[in-house]
């Protein structure tokens, strides 16, 4: 049998989880910093708690964990015969692997409300599956890292996760722009151009195919729901068009007019931009993008969206305000909102831009190799060697296991990027001394055991 893995997953070398370990480590840092505590939830949870949270189209992307031992005995014959795959699952199968990491969160929350402090802020970093068509940047495993709030309805919440964003990229020297819309806003414009509440998420998920499909096909899937052609004209005006923050802005105010509850949803929309904006640093920039629908059932209110200005690659991180998720697990009135990093994509935007081999991370470089010239030797080498490891924790050491050609040796240091070989021979062991060779400039030196 010919070794392979899965499509949409992958292996990693050292230098690759080097980098990882780099960018999860600002990440984690910046979410400790910003209060959030660390919360980890089970890889797979109950099919039911992840069906109807995505939409539609999300729940196809689960991937489904069959029952135990022989799941077709208790199999409907009827659903077997017919084919019939959506009722089959629920009798095949009650786990599957997790899509995203919010909603196991809104789990967690509605059974453990009662001991959290409110508002609660967690983040969490771990993996999610998705049954997804594999490309560039999209996989289907690939990790999150999230941070949420629930507890609280203050638009200073969302104001403080784009501040979130800004610090995180810029620490990892990404110029990125923030897109920002109002799941709310939508939804009234939805209205005005006669969509009814009740296909409202088939607008928003078409809405969020623009950047794959262009603007044309999009509103030649919007007609084929029915609306009509004066009012397509108006969408093509607010999503086909280019037009800053402030315009935009602008815009809304005249189309929104007398509509109260428009214009209160506008508002919040504006609260968000104008706070954000004082709080990013230099290398990122926010922008009102109405285009912006990420078309999940849960979101109510704001909605980010990030990307890099630098490479063509989908988004680096998402989220929004998700008021009443909670609520499908039985705990009513538990405002919420968070975000989540693409982890995947960062990596491959932050290689593109060759910042990993600027800062030396994913390199094997640095640190000894302990020569092994014997049994004896070798011992006297390995009591040194711990003693450099006990000094020098941040530092790489090893004790080559075999008593090669000493050429072997060299070439084994080289090519695992070790700077030195350390060199401990009978005449060394008389001396108490080292022996020390320089990988790049061939300098040798002799130092003392106690020096190392």
């Amino acid at each position: 049998m010919k070794p392979g893995i899965p499509k949409g997953t992958r292996d990693f070398s050292s230098q690759e989880i080097y980098k990882r370990q780099y960018v999860q480590q600002i990440i984690r840092k910046r979410f400790e910093n910003f209060g959030f505590e660390p919360l980890e939830t089970p890889s797979f949870e109950l099919l039911e708690t992840l069906t109807g949270k995505y939409g539609e189209e999300g729940d196809r992307l689960i991937f489904k964990i069959l029952n135990s031992g022989d799941y077709l005995t208790k199999a409907n014959d009827e659903y077997l015969q017919n084919k019939n795959s959506l009722k089959l699952t629920k009798e095949i199968s009650e786990k599957a692997l997790r899509y995203d990491l919010t909603v196991p969160f809104a789990r967690y929350v509605a059974m453990n409300h009662t001991q959290l402090p409110m508002p609660f802020r967690r983040y969490q970093i771990q993996p999610v599956w998705r049954a997804d068509r594999p490309q560039k940047g999209r996989y289907r495993e690939f990790y999150q890292c999230d941070a949420d709030i629930v507890g609280s309805t203050s638009i200073l919440l969302d104001i403080e996760l784009c501040a979130l964003y800004g610090q995180v990229f810029s620490d990892l020297n990404l110029p990125i722009h923030i897109h920002l819309n109002n799941r709310k806003v939508l939804q009234e414009i939805a209205s005005i151009l006669g969509v009814s509440d009740d296909k409202f998420l088939v607008f928003s998920v078409i809405l969020d195919k623009i950047d794959k499909i262009g603007i044309q096909e999009v509103l030649l899937q919007w007609k084929d729901m029915g609306i009509e052609e004066e009012k397509l004209h108006l969408a093509q005006n607010l999503f086909g068009t280019e037009k800053n923050s402030d315009e935009m802005i602008l815009f809304l105010n005249q189309i929104f007019e007398l509509n109260t509850s428009a214009l209160h949803s506008l508002e919040e929309l504006k609260k968000v931009y104008e706070g954000a904006k004082n709080l990013l640093p230099s290398s990122s920039e926010i922008r009102i993008d109405l285009s912006l629908a990420r078309g999940l059932d849960y979101y109510t209110g704001s909605i980010f969206e990030v990307k890099s200005p630098s490479v063509a690659m989908g988004s680096l991180g998402g989220g929004g305000r998700y008021d009443d998720l909670t609520g499908m697990f039985g705990l009513k009135n538990m405002p919420g909102i968070g975000i989540s990093f693409g982890l995947d994509r960062i990596i491959l935007v932050m290689e593109e831009l060759s910042i990993f081999q600027k800062l030396g991370i994913g390199q094997n470089s640095g640190g000894i190799l302990f020569a092994n010239l014997g049994q004896e030797e070798s011992i006297q080498a390995m009591m040194q060697m711990m003693n450099f490891r006990n000094k020098n924790p941040k530092s790489r050491s090893e004790l080559y296991p075999e008593s090669a050609k000493i050429k072997k040796q060299f070439s084994f240091a080289e090519k695992k990027g070790y700077e030195m070989v350390a060199i401990i021979g009978s005449e060394e062991i008389e001396k108490q001394e080292i022996q020390l060779k320089n990988i790049v400039s061939g300098e040798q030196t002799r130092i003392p055991f106690d020096s190392l």
